[in-house]
């Protein structure tokens, strides 16, 4: 849960002593061996009642520069930080709404306020928690933007004629495939129910079924760097598809795909290559669309693996050295055979787990290849193939 910082903590953090006391402990290892002995000396440095939260901060500054861009003066709180979207997908959201009038309902401590704020007409950032609140001014001084900020409720609309853009809390939803509209908090209906007719914006999990959604004009999926990020509902005149995955790169490369294309895809035998689809791609379900713009086919029409003779540029595609139906016993020979010492297995409408099957192969030689286990129909199949990144 993190340390639960109190709107006199902010303050603290926020004035020149607080900046001070931070720098003092920046350096401090916080590791599980060196915690109780960096703790008394953060206590030493700063104080007993102020040593809990400049060590939060520095921990949780230390995670934002994995995922948060020029932060180093932010103020965090635990949860906050999981939920905010990596900048570059932020910055993605923010150019859709670009020279707009926005309203983030649920802006928390600015993580996604400030790309918008940076775009956008006019922006307005709104939270009922006044911790987070005092964070988010602090991190927007930060970054030299200036949005209005104000304490609503999410539920409770304050300003009109604005886009509204919400980041609704996830609820537990272990032990499901599929997320649902109240999973969130304040649930996704609650939401749609209460901007009905406004241009509206919904970052949710990649995990729900858009059909959950029917007020929803346009279900985006984004990635970054080949990991799906986040789901976005919109509504109104910011919808420009019915389905659109996005993919982004930290190079700044960038590219989308919609069901405004053609899906005109054949299934068909295997070709030279095997192409595995972008996360994006197949949690929006534009797989057919993806391949009809590459040229590629299906090798099972309820599968997600593509085939082709030419792979699709910037794809990390799988050159096929041979194929056959799969068998453990006969995989593990013919590994063997190749002296395969290391082997990076894809699995894909098959029940099997590769970090139980790779040890029972028991890959023991020089040289690496990569499995595609599938199927075909209903014929299990093994492909033995060779990674390569195209250019």
């Amino acid at each position: 849960m993190g340390y639960a910082f109190t709107v006199d903590d902010v303050a603290f953090l926020r004035s020149a002593e607080g900046a001070d006391a931070v720098a003092a402990c920046a350096d401090l290892a916080l590791t599980d061996a060196s915690r109780l002995r960096d703790v008394r000396r953060a206590r030493e440095l700063v104080g007993e009642d102020r040593a809990a939260a400049v060590l939060e901060i520095v921990l949780l500054r230390r995670k934002a520069a994995s995922k948060l861009d020029a932060v180093d003066d932010w103020l965090f709180t635990d949860d906050a930080l999981q939920q905010a979207s990596p900048t570059a997908v932020a910055r993605h959201r923010a150019r859709r709404l670009a020279g707009r009038d926005v309203h983030d309902v649920t802006c928390s401590i600015g993580a996604d306020l400030v790309p918008i704020a940076a775009t956008a007409r006019r922006c307005v950032g709104s939270d009922l928690d006044d911790v987070r609140l005092a964070m988010a001014r602090h991190n927007c001084e930060c970054a030299d933007v200036a949005p209005a900020l104000v304490r609503a409720d999410a539920l409770r609309p304050v300003t009109r004629d604005t886009v509204v853009v919400a980041d609704p809390a996830r609820r537990d939803a272990r032990g499901r495939r599929r997320w649902r509209p109240d999973d969130f908090q304040p649930p996704l209906d609650a939401l749609a129910d209460a901007y009905r007719g406004r241009d509206l914006a919904v970052k949710c999990a990649p995990g729900l079924d858009p059909e959950a959604a029917p007020w929803a004009d346009e279900f985006e999926v984004v990635s970054l760097d080949g990991q799906v990020r986040e789901a976005c509902l919109w509504a109104g005149s910011v919808a420009t598809a019915r389905r659109q995955a996005t993919v982004l790169r930290s190079t700044g490369e960038a590219w989308s795909i919609t069901d405004a294309e053609p899906d005109d895809c054949d299934v068909g035998e295997p070709g030279e290559w095997l192409i595995d689809p972008d996360g994006a791609v197949v949690r929006a379900g534009l797989v057919r669309h993806y391949a009809a713009r590459h040229g590629l086919w299906q090798l099972d029409e309820r599968i997600a693996y593509l085939t082709g003779d030419e792979p699709p540029p910037g794809v990390r595609a799988f050159h096929v050295l041979e194929f056959g139906p799969y068998r453990e016993k006969e995989l593990r020979t013919r590994l063997r055979e190749l002296d395969v010492g290391r082997v990076e297995i894809l699995v894909r409408g098959l029940d099997v787990d590769p970090n139980a099957l790779r040890p029972r192969l028991k890959p023991r030689g020089s040289s690496e290849l990569s499995v595609v286990l599938t199927r075909i129909g209903r014929r299990p199949m093994a492909f033995l193939c060779e990674a390569k990144r195209i250019p």
